[in-house]
């Protein structure tokens, strides 16, 4: 009985941080006239936005078709092309955006909440390009240093940079320079084993041309690092922030001057980082042209946020119609059960937000759907309560074996659905994998709310009272 008790105060006081985590503003409203008036220091409540897809928020869809003519390898043709894209859309600064690979030869590239189209496109659309930089002297990376300082200095004052002599320094790389090595030489770059170690190293191999260039390079290079960059940017997370930028350098050291147009990329290297290493050298080489989208889909921001506003209704009007459904039908039991999912809704959506999940029309409807298999658990349940009590069986005996007959074939149920979920998510495309995914939390959720949740008000609020007023039941 003291259980009970307990279990019911932590679904409570789990409520009030999902709540809050979800909506924090009337929290924070307070935290602020409490600090105001006493003079304190209390934290506002955590929070996280949610995370909305394009067709909430605005931006671009874009399709393009890779010519893969001169391809022999075309699925990795296209990984190669996806994960370029993928880094360029990144360095972009475009929040959460989808890069992903349709059929054979198409990749489809959704960027919420970018303004300028076209800008985007532009920086699609260019070549991969593939470098390798050597190392500056001491003097040259001195130099360049101290531009970058008289600029920033200069920013900090409001001056005009380009009053500034050789201004343009501290747009160089400070540590590395270029060399006329670059992609358009690379033949291919494949992921192979030492004999002895078993060791994953990367081999490297030049066309003709190429191979001459490399053997002057590194015969200048010897004992020196050698940094390979793709678009800009270290082609390794090297510093293990999870993300690649400018922070990154990717620099192998030559050990002697390299002849016949083949080189080693040797280092503690894991297999999947070998293979993830050749494949984007491979992309910065490799002839894969996509040029202009072949479909392009643009969402205003204001469209955006009326459809957001309307699933939000659609979503309100729903929960309240199933709460009507449960207290008609159901009464105290109903009630409570309405209240049950109130909860489940509030902890999905602190759920949505931790993970996070980007919300879509479609993974709002998906939402939606499982607030009703939600309570569809609920009527199963009540359903089996009503044929114990109408055995003369006891209110408390009735609650118990109402959920335990009614388990198996709510287990049954939520488990198919929850396999057709994982194919939608599995087999097909972004909004189809939004709904999938949505659906999927919530009736995991929902199993929660009903089998604990409303068990646990039941318990706490029905007790022998009940017994004399059978009309609340």
């Amino acid at each position: 009985m003291q259980q009970k008790y307990w279990i019911f105060i932590g679904v409570m006081v789990l409520t009030f941080l999902a709540g809050n985590f979800v909506y924090p503003n009337y929290f924070n409203a307070s935290v602020d006239f409490l600090n105001n008036k006493f003079s304190w220091q209390l934290p506002h409540f955590w929070s996280k936005p949610y995370v909305l897809g394009l067709d909430l928020q605005g931006g671009v869809n874009l399709t393009y078709q890779a010519d893969l003519s001169t391809v022999t390898d075309k699925s990795e043709a296209m990984e190669g092309l996806r994960d370029v894209i993928e880094r360029r859309v990144n360095l972009f600064g475009v929040s959460e955006p989808v890069v992903q690979i349709q059929g054979q030869d198409r990749l489809v590239v959704e960027l919420p909440g970018v303004k300028d189209v076209q800008a985007a496109i532009d920086m699609i659309g260019q070549t991969p390009y593939l470098e390798f930089n050597e190392e500056r002297t001491a003097d040259q990376t001195q130099k360049i240093l101290d531009k970058i300082k008289e600029v920033q200095v200069a920013q900090e004052k409001n001056q005009n940079i380009e009053t500034i002599k050789d201004w343009q320094l501290a747009l160089e790389n400070p540590y590395f320079k270029p060399t006329e090595l670059t992609g358009k030489y690379l033949s291919k770059a494949v992921v192979a084993f030492d004999q002895i170690t078993y060791k994953p190293h990367i081999e490297l191999q030049f066309n003709a041309e190429g191979a001459k260039i490399f053997e002057e390079i590194t015969a200048r290079n010897i004992q020196k690092p050698l940094a390979i960059y793709l678009d800009g940017a270290s082609i390794v997370d090297t510093n293990g922030d999870g993300k690649i930028d400018a922070s990154d350098i990717y620099a192998p050291i030559v050990q002697d001057k390299i002849t016949g147009g083949t080189a080693v990329i040797t280092g503690n290297l894991s297999v999947q980082s070998a293979n993830d290493i050749a494949r984007r050298l491979n992309s910065g080489a490799l002839p894969v042209k996509i040029g202009s989208p072949i479909s392009q889909q643009t969402v205003g921001p204001t469209l955006g946020e009326v459809s957001l506003k309307k699933s939000l209704l659609a979503g309100i009007y729903g929960l309240l119609a199933v709460i009507l459904f449960m207290v008609v039908f159901y009464r105290l039991p109903g009630f409570l059960a309405a209240i049950a999912l109130l909860i489940y809704v509030i902890i999905t959506l602190a759920i949505f937000t931790l993970i996070p999940v980007t919300l879509t029309l479609a993974g709002i409807g998906g939402f939606i759907l499982s607030i009703g298999m939600a309570v569809d658990a609920n009527i199963l349940i009540f359903a089996r309560m009503k044929e114990e009590i109408k055995q003369g069986k006891g209110l408390s005996l009735a609650i118990q074996e109402g959920f335990s007959r009614a388990w198996p074939s709510i287990r049954d149920s939520n488990l198919n659905s929850l396999l057709v979920c994982a194919i939608l998510f599995m087999f097909t495309t972004s909004f189809i994998k939004g709904f999938a995914l949505t659906l999927s939390l919530g009736i995991i959720v929902s199993l929660f709310s009903a089998i604990f949740i409303t068990r646990i008000f039941l318990m706490v609020f029905i007790g022998r009272w009940a017994e004399r007023a059978k009309w609340l039941l």
